[in-house]
């Protein structure tokens, strides 16, 4: 009987640690795909506009944040389909930038009013081949870099 027990107890053991290996090695895999975009510290964000175009049905917005140094300005554009009236914001605030591409956005002054409730985004920087982009952490929606949008 005890000899059945530890027969099971090491193959269950061995069978747990092949699992686990196996999936050591699809994260080792899915983290060596990330590392495309681990060097991206030396990219210039300085005089960068990125914009996200969300449209629905009766309006569009249109979002804008542009980097200035350690300032950032959100701008929130909506464009009403049945009028043709457009309503905007304009936020400003301050950047902060770490070594891992992460980039914190915290807009604190709406048209040179303070907030109580600063607006706050948390994106990620990427690049694919020679297109800069922002992800949001939150809503995985991508903030496109102006100069690579190609307009025809």
């Amino acid at each position: 009987m005890k000899k059945n027990f530890f027969f099971s107890f090491v193959i269950f053991f061995g069978l747990a640690s092949a699992q686990v290996n196996a999936v050591n090695y699809s994260l080792d895999q899915l983290e060596q795909n990330k590392r495309i975009n681990s060097n991206l510290e030396n990219e210039s964000l300085d005089n960068k506009k990125f914009v996200l175009i969300k449209d629905f049905e009766d309006h569009t917005e249109r979002h804008f944040i542009i980097l200035k140094g350690n300032k950032a300005t959100f701008i929130e554009i909506f464009d009403d389909k049945t009028t043709g009236e457009s309503h905007s914001n304009v936020f400003s605030g301050d950047v902060l930038r770490t070594r891992h591409n992460m980039i914190s956005l915290r807009f604190d002054t709406l048209e040179r009013e303070k907030l109580s409730v600063p607006i706050v985004k948390s994106l990620l920087l990427k690049k694919q081949q020679t297109h800069i982009y922002l992800t949001d952490i939150n809503t995985q929606e991508r903030w496109m870099d102006e100069n690579s949008l190609v307009m025809k």
